[in-house]
């Protein structure tokens, strides 16, 4: 039981900071497969079948554009952060600056364990 408590709760917690990371990667135009390479080479692993939906949701939410390129024999869609979805991410990513040090302050102590 406490193994499942643990993945649902890690679950979230990667759910919540896959939108700062993929944002991250999109200031230049990648395919899905490409950026699931990027990230997990980055040390955050990310499945295609999580990835792909998230996608589609920042794109509708207008953070994303996408384009398909049919030149190659597969066609490929690429995915691009919007001028929106940039200050979006720099919003997100300052926010995330400061979450992070208070968290470090939290839980970087000897007194918490």
């Amino acid at each position: 039981m406490e193994k499942d408590l643990l993945d649902s709760l890690l679950s979230e917690l990667r759910r919540g900071t896959l939108i700062l990371c993929v944002l991250s990667q999109l200031h230049e135009s990648c395919y899905g497969y490409a950026l699931v390479q990027a990230i997990t080479q980055k040390g955050i692993p990310v499945d295609a079948n999580t990835l792909y939906p998230l996608l589609r949701r920042l794109e509708k939410q207008k953070l994303l554009c996408s384009e398909w390129d049919t030149s190659e024999s597969k066609p490929r869609k690429y995915y691009k952060r919007t001028v929106y979805g940039d200050q979006i991410y720099k919003e997100l990513a300052a926010q995330w600056e400061i979450m992070f040090a208070g968290i470090s302050n939290l839980i970087g102590g000897k007194e918490n364990e």
